[in-house]
């Protein structure tokens, strides 16, 4: 291990201050001590990463299966975040927000960024309605999805967004086509364990979008016998990372996202990928929804369509009657309301854990 994490970037700023290495220790127990919770989230980092251990721990969201505790190197971690800061042209003085928390790695990742870049980093609450200050404009911010849905008017005072932790709906790319921002979108690709992203789509503006993922610096790309991507990224990983995402592979360096292999559907010998069929009906359906399999005695998995919240279930299945775009066995069998998903802290809905609420 080099330790080269241990230096602190003299151009870093937080909320405005610079601070040297001891006095970042004092203002993380400041806030552990005296902060709200999601700064107390800040403070727990800042002490872990300040410290002399080569690793840390980190937690994993729990979206696609139990929440769970791994180790990461830190020098992988300033690895990530030269090679993000490379490929976003980010440079020491320019300005990041941080709006996620910190007691995950996208979080605590904006941290680690803008202490190995020297940026500008302010911070604010995490909650899913972002606000930025009128004359506060920032070159690099990260957040989730639900958080761009509901501050489309805020994303117009960043230069560069990368939105990751889940999937970017079709109808949420069309309401940020609609929001005449001219904010540079990226769509991300990664896991807690590649140290979030090692992958990006350019979303908007439209003019410039990509259709294909594209490989960060030293990242490749393979496929196993069942189509699931297989991560080769030797500057953040000890060895290639095996995933349950379902690509089309189109080089070492692209692949097409397709859906979880665990989510897929077999409907009468037919394989659904929820994710692309959800993508298809986003274009009709205002709220919040997912398609998943359920069992059937004739078809082995029937395709069933979830709501949230109240809806009229005719109107919906009015709609899916008369899509041009879904084909005979992508319209669902059936369709349930369930007044609130199961979600993770992040957001990110848990379909096998929203799944038991069905009458089923």
């Amino acid at each position: 291990m080099s330790n080269s994490f241990k230096e602190i970037h003299p151009g870093f700023r937080l909320q405005g201050e610079h601070y040297t290495k001891e006095q970042l220790k004092e203002v993380a127990y400041s806030l552990i001590k005296e902060g709200e919770d999601f700064e107390k989230s800040i403070g727990d980092f800042l002490i872990d990463w300040l410290n002399d251990a080569d690793n840390l721990m980190v937690q994993t969201s729990g979206s696609t299966g139990k929440p769970k505790k791994i180790q990461l190197q830190k020098d992988y971690m300033k690895n990530s975040a030269m090679v993000t800061g490379e490929f976003f042209g980010l440079k020491p003085k320019d300005t990041a927000l941080l709006c996620l928390p910190a007691s995950y790695i996208a979080g605590k990742m904006m941290l680690v960024r803008s202490m190995v870049l020297g940026l500008h980093l302010d911070y604010i609450s995490p909650t899913t309605v972002i606000s930025i200050k009128d004359d506060s404009a920032y070159d690099f911010a990260a957040m989730v999805p639900l958080q761009v849905e509901n501050s489309l008017s805020e994303i117009q005072k960043i230069k560069h967004l990368i939105v990751g932790g889940a999937a970017v709906s079709e109808e949420l790319k069309v309401k940020i086509g609609l929001s005449g921002s001219q904010t540079q979108i990226y769509e991300t690709y990664g896991m807690t364990e590649t140290i979030t992203h090692v992958a990006v789509k350019k979303i908007h503006p439209k003019s410039n979008i990509q259709v294909n993922f594209e490989a960060l610096k030293g990242v490749t790309f393979k496929q196993d016998e069942r189509s699931c991507l297989i991560i080769d990224a030797p500057l953040v990983t000890d060895g290639p990372v095996l995933t349950n995402d379902v690509v089309n592979l189109v080089s070492e360096k692209e692949f097409t996202w397709l859906g979880r292999y665990d989510n897929v559907i077999n409907s009468a010998g037919v394989k659904l990928f929820p994710e692309q069929i959800e993508a298809k009906m986003g274009k009709f359906l205002s709220q919040r929804f997912f398609v998943a399999g359920i069992p059937d005695q004739k078809l082995g998995q029937k395709l069933v369509l979830i709501l949230e919240g109240e809806g009229q279930i005719l109107a919906v299945r009015d709609k899916i009657a008369h899509s041009s775009e879904l084909d005979t066995y992508e319209r669902p069998k059936e369709i349930y309301l369930v007044k609130k998903f199961k979600e993770t802290t992040s957001g990110k809905i848990q379909r096998n854990n929203t799944l038991k609420l069905l009458p089923i």
